[in-house]
């Protein structure tokens, strides 16, 4: 969010609060109307303060209307939510999080002893690559030796397919599975 977004909403958010509470002190009669009138006629008769009021209002209006129709995310940066958008002097590449993940699990599928994989690919605005693995693996697997060298590999795969850092591969072991032996009749 930019830091105009962030003062408009902070600044309409102090607005909303202030109002709210003038609102309940004069419905629960903690504040007399005959001193809110006064404040109202002060703004109204007072030309310095009027003019004033007119300069912060005229501000005020101008910045809730860029709010409401005008959005700070460009149509890049929407799209770069999605995954990664790359660009050369040939033009425009969105790298989606659903190909690092695709990319990661048949990394990880060609490990004998990883069984089945979930991976969640997170990006942020800076376009650093973060990969969680939640991995099955068999009883044969020698869970440091599979991890080290997937967070190798996977590292490894991205950066020579997609030419893309990653700076984290975290792996996470749920359960070891049983090997599943053929059925043989006799």
């Amino acid at each position: 969010m930019k830091f105009l977004d962030k003062f408009n909403l902070i600044l309409f958010s102090i607005i909303i609060l202030v109002l709210s509470l003038l609102v309940c002190l004069l419905a629960f009669g903690w504040l007399g109307i005959d001193l809110a009138l006064g404040g109202i006629l002060f703004l109204a008769t007072d030309v310095v303060t009027r003019n004033i009021a007119l300069g912060i209002s005229i501000v005020l209006i101008i910045l809730a209307i860029k709010s409401i129709f005008f959005n700070s995310f460009s149509k890049e940066r929407a799209q770069g939510k999605d995954g990664i958008l790359l660009e050369n002097d040939n033009g425009k590449l969105l790298v989606s999080r659903d190909t690092i993940e695709s990319l990661t699990n048949t990394v990880v599928k060609s490990f004998e002893s990883a069984e089945s994989v979930m991976t969640k690919v997170e990006v942020d605005e800076e376009n650093h690559v973060k990969i969680y693995i939640t991995l099955f693996v068999y009883p044969d697997a020698i869970i440091k030796e599979l991890s080290s060298k997937l967070q190798k590999n996977v590292k490894e795969t991205i950066k020579k397919s997609l030419d893309l850092d990653v700076t984290e591969v975290n792996i996470r072991i749920k359960n070891v599975s049983v090997k599943k032996e053929p059925n043989i009749k006799e």
